[in-house]
């Protein structure tokens, strides 16, 4: 599958992968900090901005990765290493590409996988469920609503630690992937198992959010059970899309999560 995807920068080519309902523009407030050091890769992940439909299947997740992995090669200079970066959704698979050994790196911010119960899970599938309800009630006035600062800072208040910060366009273009996004019912009962590590000791870079409100930060004690090898780095005050509350400190973890072995 071809995915719609930029470029910018050059040097090490670090691809960056969104969270579920997102796209690749959710990167914008890093890239140009980025850039300056990396070949940066944004993509759109299947079912998301303008790449195609997953096909559908009974493993979601894995039929991602799969996706993921194979477009990899495509994007990366022959030759090159390549290191990657995720965020929720897309920080899982950032995680899941290292554990198959195809990455130089990856760094996850507030990824999936670690929930510390089954009842943890529901939680957060719940709570998705719940904010695409009430986004589908709310559509019809979205757009004054998401013109004013306590508009958007309600709205948005589960994806950012400063949701205020979202401009209106990038959050009416939030707002309807949530209540449009076929991927929110099918990732319902995934198992977000890793798989098992080919190689431990590819770099592996955990960021996680203390004002985090879909993927709580006591998650983040399950993360060495899994990638033993990983610096945990957990931010006070950041939210689970961390990369509009604070740029320039998500942009140095990412610049070096990717600065190899």
């Amino acid at each position: 599958m071809d995915l719609a995807y930029r470029v910018f920068g050059k040097g090490p080519t670090l691809v960056l992968i969104h969270g579920i309902v997102h796209c690749q523009d959710v990167w914008n407030p890093v890239i140009p900090l980025l850039a300056k050091h990396r070949r940066v890769v944004t993509i759109d992940l299947p079912s998301h901005g303008q790449s195609p439909q997953l096909p559908k299947g009974e493993k979601c997740l894995q039929a991602l990765a799969d996706e993921v992995e194979a477009f990899l090669p495509k994007i990366t200079p022959e030759g090159d290493e390549v290191h990657v970066a995720g965020n929720s959704l897309g920080g899982w698979l950032a995680l899941e590409l290292a554990a198959r050994g195809v990455v130089a790196s990856a760094t996850a911010l507030s990824p999936g996988g670690f929930w510390v119960s089954k009842l943890d899970q529901v939680r957060t599938n719940k709570t998705f469920l719940a904010m695409r309800a009430v986004a589908r009630v709310a559509k019809p006035v979205s757009r004054p609503l998401l013109n004013t600062k306590i508009g958007r800072s309600v709205a948005l208040g589960a994806f950012f630690g400063r949701p205020w910060r979202v401009s209106p366009d990038d959050a009416l273009r939030d707002l309807n992937s949530l209540t449009s996004n076929s991927l929110i019912d099918v990732i319902q009962g995934e198992d977000w198992a890793y798989s098992p590590q080919v190689d431990p000791s590819v770099p592996v870079t955990v960021q996680w959010g203390g004002g985090d409100l879909i993927l709580p930060v006591y998650e983040s004690a399950k993360v060495r059970d899994t990638f033993p090898q990983a610096r945990v780095i957990v931010m006070p005050w950041i939210g689970h899309v961390p990369m509009i509350d604070d740029p320039e400190e998500i942009a140095a973890i990412l610049i070096e999560g990717s600065s190899g072995r």
